[in-house]
């Protein structure tokens, strides 16, 4: 074994542990699956605030007016319980949980599952050449950052449970007595509506998250040797990973939330969406949603990432 593989082998996932016993896949199995519910069952209603603004197409700040600005926001995110109590408001922020549960926790498995699985396999094969390429600690990040893309993209398997939660979030009118069988049965593909657009999104933005992951823990001096990350460690890189994940990808997360909140029988196209959004928002409406995605669904990512990875720590040592 040269050095180069031999360093390669020991970064070979983007969690905590650098192990290379058995027990690796339940435990990654275990470790996401907590973070998916975790993550769901604290910050489902700040996603729902963040997939109303997105879809809402008209301008809410009046640079003039913070009192239209409120009321705008008020209406945007509330919809029909904006008159209502503080409680009411608050229960309003749920809907789409059942849709949100099967979604995320399955994404979460696969996503932070999973792109340590690809990333072995990457390593095993490329590893040597990335590093003589790139050097150890660019070729590390950058198959870490790979891995993550390719597995980013095939996430879109699990587009209609995604596209569901969404119209229960922005228009549950669309769903309103009708079962999920039925759904599923008249709709078929047609809830891959949007998938292109949302292959296009995962793509550079899971590439941030992952690579700006290990590229953290790499200035850190973390999975070098079987170091492995702290829990504040493993937040910082991940509060980088997500920062990066979330802006890079924004313009297209509008796109595809516009898609999927359309009527069954009114679908539109990215292309046509992205016209219409330009001619009546500006440029600034890509980012719609942003300052409060950053600020409020950034921290989920960051809390369900760090969960991830240190939960899976835990369990590859105790499974090994």
């Amino acid at each position: 074994m040269t050095p180069n593989e031999d360093k390669s082998t020991l970064s070979v996932t983007a969690t905590s542990p650098i192990q290379s016993s058995g027990g690796k896949g339940t435990a990654r199995i275990i470790g996401s699956a907590v973070a998916g519910f975790t993550e769901l069952a604290l910050f489902h209603p700040v996603d729902t605030v963040a997939k109303r603004l997105m879809s809402t197409e008209t301008k809410l700040i009046a640079l003039n007016s913070p009192a239209q600005t409120a009321s705008n926001l008020n209406l945007a995110i509330f919809r029909n319980s904006a008159a209502e109590s503080i409680g009411r408001k608050a229960i309003s922020l749920f809907p789409g949980i059942g849709f949100g549960a099967a979604y995320k926790i399955l994404q979460r498995v696969y996503k932070f599952g999973g792109q340590p699985v690809v990333l072995d396999i990457m390593t095993k094969r490329y590893g040597a050449d990335f590093d003589d390429r790139f050097g150890h600690k660019l070729g590390r990040t950058l198959l870490s950052a790979t891995s993550g893309s390719l597995i980013g993209v095939g996430e879109i398997i699990l587009l209609p449970l995604d596209a569901l939660k969404v119209k229960a979030q922005t228009a549950p009118e669309q769903l309103k007595g009708r079962g999920v069988i039925g759904i599923f049965a008249k709709e078929g593909f047609g809830l891959y509506r949007g998938a292109a657009t949302t292959a296009m999104r995962n793509a550079p933005g899971s590439f941030a998250l992952f690579g700006g992951n290990t590229a953290a823990k790499t200035f850190m001096g973390v999975g070098e040797d079987g170091v492995r990350a702290t829990w504040a460690q493993d937040a910082i890189a991940s509060c980088i990973g997500a920062t990066a994940s979330i802006t890079v990808a924004q313009p297209l997360d509008v796109i595809k939330t516009r898609i999927q909140n359309r009527p069954f029988d009114s679908p539109e196209s990215g292309g046509a969406i992205f016209k219409r959004l330009i001619k009546n928002e500006g440029i600034g409406g890509l980012f719609k949603g942003l300052t409060p995605k950053l600020a409020i669904v950034g921290p989920k990512l960051i809390f369900s990432f760090t969960v991830a990875q240190q939960v899976i720590s835990y369990f590859e040592q105790v499974l090994k």
